[in-house]
């Protein structure tokens, strides 16, 4: 920002854990149902209920923690963490208070000022909390109604140390930490369903100093994006006030994307005493060396690792690294193909151009279109045979992304099959030629380029079929 004052920004994340029922209940975590519908006199906090852990979520942590290399805790506990709320049945959240499941891990990130290492304090698992739905505006609102089918899904809460100095590292922080869950299949990570929510803590003091200072509280931001913009704009908000001698105030504010500002939230003084005790519905929590070793080796290739992998084994330039490893279901659609199509560059072009342009067209996730590596390959061999053309393939290979068809099936279907019978094209230059006594005429005199538009008249005769190289070579041959 400038040599004055340095910047400290805390993150916390919380992320759901994809778990097909809630952390201490059998109910569904199903996102979309109808309101209330997943729900049961555990999650709901009714009288005389006790809960039982998941233990699917308890991996789940486990192996983030090992992935944002922290040490996992042999003897971790749960917590009542009390607070009246709405969204909250029981008026308590169980959670972790003391002995987190996971803490003193780090990541390191990597921005235009180069590698910066942020340390995380801590990682533990809690309870969601429902969602409140408001009825009318703000300034007359009508009442609000909850919903609780989200109360009870597991979350893990991610933080980190106040070792953020940037808006940009914040984002890089975070685009690390979303990459890694879905490569661990532990979140879908979907912000728009609340599955991904990040609150930060911005504070700035003078170079120098030890002390930090007033920090503020940023909630309910709903993209990465929107992190950024509001981070910068805090950092400039408080350091105008400094600047000014003016007191900044312990509050919690959010995000106005409208006025593209902060706005202020709720005072906060003093920290919440939510008045922790030891959740006494259930037994601590003890992890073994046999249960750690057991989820270490379920350890996928991490982002970092794969991407250096592909520059060095498959010759990839960055840029392709970067965009194949950003979805490890695109990576492992990318290696897919290689095991069987061997230019790797060819292969990573294709996935970066035509499958990418489709999936963001019908907004699909990877996992759910038709084609696999496998049949991407066969195309490409088809290209090499001299099956099909360059152009027909594309043809080809949307067939194959909505139907999952054979690429040979769809060639024998549809007839696109490459014409590469030496009289038949001979036939069809003779006839361009003909038809095109101008543009001889140039080539004739040095308009080595105008060979393309023949070749092109030969390609919209035959419908894309006709084989290009050999259509260009026979130009050349007759007019020379």
């Amino acid at each position: 920002m400038d040599d004055k004052y340095e910047t400290i920004i805390g993150l916390e994340v919380h992320a759901q854990l994809d778990t097909e029922s809630k952390i201490f209940c059998s109910c569904s975590t199903e996102f979309g149902s109808e309101p209330n519908t997943n729900t049961c006199p555990v999650c709901l906090g009714l009288p005389g209920t006790l809960p039982v852990l998941n233990k699917k979520a308890v991996d789940y942590l486990i192996i983030t923690g090992l992935a944002l290399n922290c040490e996992i805790a042999s003897y971790s506990k749960f917590d009542r963490k009390n607070y009246f709320y709405p969204d909250l049945p029981k008026a308590y959240q169980i959670s972790q208070f003391d002995l987190p499941l996971a803490k003193n891990g780090y990541i390191k990130v990597e921005t235009e000022e180069g590698i910066h290492r942020i340390g995380i304090t801590r990682i533990h698992l809690e309870e969601d909390a429902g969602k409140l739905i408001h009825e009318g505006s703000i300034d007359q609102s009508s009442g609000s109604l909850v919903d609780y089918n989200r109360t009870g899904v597991p979350l893990a809460e991610i933080v980190s140390e106040p070792d953020i100095r940037t808006p940009e590292q914040a984002r890089e922080y975070l685009n690390y930490l979303k990459k890694t869950l879905e490569y661990l299949k532990v979140s879908d990570c979907n912000m728009e369903e609340g599955s991904l929510r990040c609150d930060a803590n911005i504070s700035l003091r003078l170079h120098g100093n030890k002390k930090f200072g007033t920090k503020v509280e940023l909630k309910n931001m709903n993209s990465f994006k929107a992190i950024e913009k509001a981070l910068a704009y805090e950092q400039k908000r408080q350091r105008k006030m400094l600047e000014n001698d003016k007191k900044i105030v312990q509050e919690t504010r959010t995000w106005d994307e409208s006025k593209s500002k902060t706005i202020s939230m709720r005072g906060k003084e003093e920290a919440n005493d939510y008045r922790y005790f030891p959740e006494p519905d259930l037994v601590p929590l003890e992890i073994d060396e046999r249960w750690k070793k057991d989820i270490e080796d379920r350890l996928p290739e991490l982002p970092a690792v794969k991407r250096k992998r592909f520059i060095d084994e498959y010759n990839l330039p960055e840029y392709d690294a970067d965009v194949i490893t950003d979805s490890r279901d695109l990576a492992d659609f990318f290696e897919d193909s290689v095991s069987e199509y061997k230019d790797a560059k060819v292969v990573s072009n294709w996935i970066m151009g035509e499958f990418l342009r489709l999936i963001n067209e019908e907004k699909m996730a990877i996992e759910d279109t038709k084609i696999t590596g496998q049949l991407l390959a066969k195309m490409l061999k088809m290209i090499d045979q001299d099956v099909i053309s360059s152009k027909i393939a594309k043809t080809v290979f949307e067939e194959i992304f909505y139907t999952g068809k054979d690429p040979e099936e769809i060639v024998k279907e549809k007839g696109l099959k490459q014409i590469s019978d030496q009289d038949e094209l001979e036939s069809l230059v003779e006839k361009i030629i003909d038809e095109n006594p101008s543009v001889i005429e140039d080539i004739k005199n040095g308009k080595d380029k105008a060979v393309g538009y023949l070749v092109g008249q030969v390609m919209k005769e035959t419908k894309g079929k006709a084989n290009p190289q050999m259509v260009n070579k026979m130009f050349k041959e007759k007019i020379k």
